[in-house]
């Protein structure tokens, strides 16, 4: 479907904030760092195209095919969700305090007792060090678990992270769904 947003849907998307895709007991609930204007101007988490999120998800073997953000909705019927650790939209990650992701990382921590998903996965992993106050993370399982729920830290997709590769995405998203398809074996 790929929509464009108008230049003043652009110019109020600052600051926007847009729903979860989330029910609960999911498998996973993949984490945001937060809405890019895009996302805000058009509703859809990870809607810029330069996003490489759907096809990392994709290629990680979460999806049949590559989800389009407007489709974000039937990732429910996968048993999956999309949140954010800040609910602002911005133009760039950068433009967040540490306060605001530690002040995420709770809200965040609340949102899982409640929903109850098997893994939350934070897209982003420098967000997670510094939500969680810990500065050593890296991508992959984490040590930390939430209640019941396992703590996957994965690269940021956007296109601006030029360490990870859209292939190494994929394999880092697959990692993720070989221990989630474990765990539901368990």
């Amino acid at each position: 479907m790929s929509v464009k947003p108008t230049k003043d849907q652009l110019a109020a998307a600052p600051g926007s904030r847009i729903p979860d895709v989330l029910e609960p007991d999911l498998d996973v609930l993949f984490c945001g760092i937060n809405p890019g204007l895009w996302s805000g101007a058009l509703g859809w988490h990870f809607a810029r195209p330069g996003n490489r999120f759907w096809p990392a998800l994709h290629a990680g073997g979460f999806t049949p095919w590559v989800f389009d953000p407007s489709e974000q909705q039937a990732l429910l019927g996968l048993g999956l969700g999309i949140t954010n650790v800040v609910e602002r939209a911005t133009a760039r990650a950068g433009e967040l305090s540490d306060d605001e992701l530690r002040d995420g990382g709770r809200a965040l921590v609340e949102k899982v007792r409640e929903y109850r998903p098997r893994w939350l996965a934070v897209v982003g992993i420098t967000a997670y060090r510094v939500a969680f106050g810990e500065p050593k993370a890296q991508v992959g399982r984490q040590e930390r678990r939430l209640g019941g729920t396992g703590v996957w830290a994965l690269p940021n997709p956007s296109g601006l992270n030029a360490h990870w590769s859209a292939a190494r995405l994929g394999e880092a998203f697959g990692e993720l769904r070989q221990a989630v398809i474990e765990s539901c074996e368990a």
